[in-house]
């Protein structure tokens, strides 16, 4: 009797064996693989032309007359207008896809993942769809912003104090 239990946990154990092989090899084979340089290149091209972009509002909108700071504020609000656009076009995705990081770190991510939340979530309603969804992606940030700038701002007031 224990030589059965003992050759039927052996056959257990090449079965689980044999099933994580598989499946490690099934993860191999669907996992996209990445070339990190061509990443990184994307990244600083696709970022630089979101840059050059917001330069070209800015000087656009100080020939019109603004000054610097309200030239920056229009620009702001151009960018984050246009990422919304794209993403409601689906465009910003795609063009996400292709600059990684290069998308994401300027405004215009950050208006990406709030209006890819809401167009995610109307169907669901104006309330608890878009209502309560819309920060899913940027309320953490918001939140972690706000405290980092607190505890800074705290930090700072203590070293002038003492």
């Amino acid at each position: 009797m224990k030589q059965k239990t003992k050759i039927s946990d052996v056959l257990k154990e090449n079965d689980q064996t044999r099933r994580n092989k598989k499946y490690n090899d099934y993860v191999k084979d669907v996992t996209p693989t990445h070339n990190i340089l061509i990443n990184l290149v994307n990244a600083y091209w696709v970022g630089g032309l979101i840059c050059v972009l917001g330069q070209f509002f800015i000087n656009w909108f100080m020939s019109m007359g603004l000054d610097k700071e309200t030239a920056g504020a229009y620009n702001v609000l151009v960018l984050v207008l246009l990422s919304v656009i794209l993403t409601g076009f689906q465009l910003y995705p795609k063009l996400a896809k292709l600059g990684g990081a290069g998308t994401v770190v300027p405004i215009t991510g950050f208006a990406n993942s709030v209006a890819a939340s809401a167009i995610e979530f109307k169907k669901e309603g104006q309330v608890f769809g878009i209502g309560c969804k819309i920060f899913t992606i940027a309320g953490p940030v918001i939140l972690y912003g706000i405290f980092s700038s607190w505890v800074l701002g705290l930090i700072y007031w203590i070293i002038k104090v003492v």
